[in-house]
């Protein structure tokens, strides 16, 4: 998977397995909890890196649930 993270791999990983099976995107809290990290303020921080290169995109800045991975 490119060069990321440990961490930022297992995001990506659970966020496409969560989207397969939910039809939707996670939330911050989801994924902070299926991804085995302690805060959703730390999935932020590693979302926004991964939208830096084009990992995950943004739907929208107000929308839940708004952050797709690619």
């Amino acid at each position: 998977m490119g060069d990321f993270t440990e961490r930022q791999v297992r995001i990506l990983r659970w966020m496409r397995t969560y989207v397969a099976v939910n039809g939707e995107a996670p939330s911050l809290r989801e994924i902070a909890a299926g991804a085995g990290l302690s805060s959703p303020s730390s999935v932020l921080y590693q979302l926004k890196r991964l939208e830096a290169v084009g990992a995950v995109q943004r739907r929208g800045e107000a929308r839940r649930r708004a952050w797709l991975a690619c």
